[in-house]
């Protein structure tokens, strides 16, 4: 009975032991013991040096903060100034797009639709800065309001026109149409009217080139 209790009280030693290791060991910092008598002068030395930690960790954080807000003000304008860009390059092409309608309507109003004269002026502007050959350009402008036409037979029909543009002679498209006797639009035939269609689509490319040429 005496060996129980001896055991009993051994192993309730060992326990405590272990619990204030444990302890010790969790309270402990891992560079150095903390200073639990605070009028040890070793003590003042620490306290410092942790103050040292904690103002180069605020200055660390501010400095980090202010270069963060100078990024993303940076990422503001930029992204401003693409959409500057963005809103200035689209109204600028919708401008043309308008003027170039107006005019098409005012020299071509009284025998063909006014839809067709817009649409062909809307594919005019988008697609006259692309490295296409004028022929196609042409063939391309009518098909937006004549998509049943075959490509090839409208580059036969196109070849006087595309030939004009290439060589920078002058060639009245309302001759094309006068020639109709001005008829009415629905009176003309498929082939007439992809002619006229195709004068309307060269005089259109023809001024996208003027308003390019301006100052």
């Amino acid at each position: 009975m005496t060996n129980k209790i001896n055991g009993s009280d051994t192993f309730s030693s060992l326990h405590s032991q272990v619990d204030l290791e444990l302890l010790e060991a969790l309270l402990e910092p891992d560079d150095a013991t903390y200073p639990w008598n605070l009028a040890d002068e070793e003590s003042e030395a620490y306290f410092q040096e942790l103050e040292q930690q904690f103002e180069s960790q605020d200055l660390i954080d501010e400095d980090l903060t202010k270069r963060s807000q100078d990024f993303y003000n940076h990422l503001d304008t930029l992204w401003s100034g693409i959409s500057f860009n963005e809103s200035s390059n689209h109204n600028c092409q919708q401008s043309i797009v308008l003027n170039l309608q107006e005019t098409l309507r005012a020299t071509f109003y009284t025998s063909v639709p006014q839809a067709l004269l817009n649409t062909i002026a809307t594919k005019a502007a988008e697609i006259f800065s692309r490295h296409q050959l004028r022929g196609e350009q042409l063939v391309e402008c009518v098909q937006a309001v004549m998509p049943n036409w075959g490509e090839e037979d409208l580059l036969v029909l196109a070849r006087p026109f595309a030939y004009a543009m290439r060589s920078n002679e002058s060639h009245n498209p309302a001759s094309t149409i006068s020639n109709l006797n001005n008829r009415e639009w629905t009176t003309l035939s498929e082939i007439e009217q992809a002619k006229v269609s195709l004068a309307i689509a060269y005089y259109a490319l023809t001024q996208l080139s003027k308003y390019q040429s301006q100052p």
